[in-house]
């Protein structure tokens, strides 16, 4: 992870945050962003990608009242992946994995859609503050092997700023720690 990000991240609380790689690893994130996918904290830090996300984690398809179209989005944005690298490793592993383990993704990788990532809005059914709709933007981060910074907002003084600051006021680990992505420990273990 780049120097300042962990900062960066930080100083947008509460909007929710995190830094993606460019197959949808989870990378860094700041509470809210680590919450704002409900569950994704359960799993280990090195399984933490949206793409398995949306396809393989229960909680996923009743977050999301527009599922089917989360879906297509993440499965053209990896088409389009493929497009410019199609023998990268790191996407062959993750498709692999997903064609044998979610029809639903089969299905839609063999429709060939390709799609760049744009910014809008989402609503979300969330589990613990509820109902949120907010805007997002996403931008690349320089000097990073295609990962980007996402960052969700909402209006302030609307009920979905509160539920974005109650998002940020989850409990749990710290997500600002960055992962060893080959461990699956933080950097701060490795210290000590």
């Amino acid at each position: 992870m780049r120097p300042g990000v962990e900062l960066l991240l930080e100083g947008l609380r509460p909007s929710p945050a995190y830094v993606l790689s460019r197959t949808l690893d989870v990378l860094a994130a700041n509470p809210g962003g680590l919450h704002l996918y409900a569950g994704i904290d359960d799993w280990p830090v090195e399984q933490r990608n949206l793409a398995r996300y949306y396809f393989l984690h229960p909680a996923a398809r009743d977050l999301f009242t527009d599922w089917g179209t989360q879906v297509r989005g993440c499965v053209a944005r990896l088409r389009a992946l493929a497009g410019t690298d199609p023998d990268a490793p790191d996407l062959a592993r993750l498709v692999g994995d997903l064609l044998l383990k979610s029809p639903d993704f089969a299905r839609l990788w063999e429709r060939y859609d390709v799609r760049a990532h744009r910014p809008g809005t989402k609503h979300f059914q969330h589990p613990r503050v509820g109902d949120l709709t907010l805007g997002y933007q996403s931008m690349h981060l320089d000097g990073t092997p295609g990962q980007r910074l996402v960052v969700y907002y909402a209006d302030a003084a609307s009920p979905d700023h509160d539920a974005m600051v109650l998002l940020d006021m989850l409990g749990g680990r710290n997500a600002l720690e960055p992962a060893d992505r080959t461990t699956g420990t933080d950097a701060r273990d490795r210290t000590r």
